[in-house]
């Protein structure tokens, strides 16, 4: 977590909401590393978790990361769960709930739904004050700066 915590402080740095991701081999070596992009990359798509996929299946030569762990500093939206089930990822480690889009535990709960046909276990909470704090800094500097940023 803490390497995806390096990346969610280049996306603040970047002026992206921070947020870092990567995509574990099960040997445990890193296959993919994001960080948000969407404002760099003119790219709705582009968040941390889309962009470390992206990176990883390259890496592998494949769109499926059997056995592979997600590693995000933010509970991933349900654009990024959905990825993370077509990828088939194998499991999921997070930081920071996500009160108004996460799509594990606190809006949604797509990785667990009875009707999809892969499913993930999750742990959540690791380094989440930190995480935490590093949102709450960006989002209250982006207040601040007003209207339009």
């Amino acid at each position: 977590m803490a390497e995806a915590l390096a990346l969610a402080q280049q996306a603040e740095a970047a002026e992206e909401v921070p947020v870092g991701a990567l995509i574990v081999s099960p040997a445990g070596e890193v296959l993919g590393r994001g960080y948000n992009r969407t404002i760099t990359d003119r790219d709705p798509t582009a968040h941390a978790e889309v962009v470390a996929l992206r990176e990883a299946a390259r890496r592998l030569g494949n769109h499926r990361l059997v056995g592979c762990a997600a590693y995000v500093t933010l509970e991933p939206c349900a654009m990024c769960v959905g990825a993370f089930l077509q990828a088939r990822i194998a499991r999921l480690v997070f930081a920071a709930s996500d009160p108004k889009a996460g799509a594990i535990h606190s809006v949604l709960a797509l990785a667990a739904h009875p009707q999809l046909n892969h499913a993930f276990p999750v742990t959540a909470g690791i380094r989440a004050e930190e995480a935490g704090e590093l949102l709450r800094r960006f989002f209250q500097r982006r207040r601040g700066a007003g209207p339009g940023v």
